[in-house]
Order: structure tokens, then C-alpha cells, then sequence
């Protein structure tokens, strides 16, 4: 845990970021598209997508039981895709989500960085833990399906 304090020296809080890595056999083009085409995003995270994934744009990930606004904020097609869980940029409370892409072998490594989680209150933590949960769910089903072409998601 590191704390970031302001300028004068006054602390800010504690937070905390989330970074994860996973090696894939899916060349580093379709991981891209997994997560920046709309239609491929929705065959693995969520239900469907209301919007586009080009920046600058916001869309709404719907699934049956909730639905999450993305704001893409930086795209480099096969290297990164950047995004923040919420309605608008200037939102600075939200957590900013980078997915990064590098070729590795015949196939690639992602890792996804997102943050920063203020963990210095119980709300603060209770984000962080279900960011964690919530991302290694996804990277699951990211790779379920483009590995294996299987769809993890709990369906009613």
C-alpha cells in the first residue's frame, strides 16, 4: 500500500492498485478486438453494449442484473485499451482501467491495471475487493473464451 500526498505534504489517503497478468494464446490482434469491437466484447464480459468503444466515446455494458458506463479514454490498436468505469472524464474518483497487450511467443500477455482505490475507509476497501474479484473473473472469461472458445458467463 503506498499513500500519494499532496504537494504541501498533506496526506491524501491510502489507496491501492490492482495489476494482473495472464499469458494467452490468442494472438495480440484478437486480443484487442476482444475488448475494443463491441460485438466481440459482448460474446465474453458483459450481456450486450449500448454505444461504441472508439475514444472519446461512452458506452453502457448491460448485463441482467446491472449495467456499467465505460469512458474510453486511449486506444492503441494491439497494444492498449484504456478506459474509466464511469459516466464521464471528468469523473477523477473513477477508476481508471488499462489493458495492455504485448506479443509474446505465438501468442500474448495482457495486464490490466486498474485504479487508483482509496483503501483508507470501508467503502474504499470494499471497491478494491470487488475490483479484484471482478477482474480476475473477467480475465477467466476473457481467456475461456478466446483460448478455448467456452462462454463462462452465469446465465439464467
Amino acid at each position: 500500500m503506498k499513500g500519494r500526498g499532496a504537494a504541501n505534504g498533506e496526506s491524501q489517503g491510502m489507496t491501492r492498485v490492482i495489476r494482473m497478468r495472464r499469458r494467452l494464446i490468442a494472438s495480440p490482434e484478437r486480443v484487442y478486438r476482444a475488448w475494443a469491437d463491441p460485438e466481440e466484447l459482448a460474446r465474453w464480459l458483459p450481456d450486450q453494449i449500448e454505444g461504441g468503444l472508439a475514444v472519446g466515446t461512452q458506452s453502457a455494458l448491460v448485463w441482467a442484473d446491472r449495467r456499467e458506463t465505460w469512458y474510453v479514454v486511449d486506444a492503441q490498436p494491439n497494444k492498449t485499451f484504456v478506459f474509466i468505469r464511469s459516466s464521464s472524464k471528468a469523473d477523477k474518483a473513477a477508476p481508471t482501467t488499462s489493458v495492455r497487450i504485448e506479443p509474446l511467443g505465438y501468442g500474448s500477455r495482457i495486464e490490466i491495471e486498474a485504479g487508483p482505490f482509496p483503501v483508507d475507509s470501508d467503502d474504499g476497501l470494499d471497491s478494491w475487493g470487488e475490483a479484484l474479484q471482478t477482474w480476475a473473473e473477467a480475465l477467466a472469461m476473457l481467456r475461456a473464451h478466446l483460448d478455448f472458445s467456452i462462454d463462462l458467463r452465469v446465465r439464467e
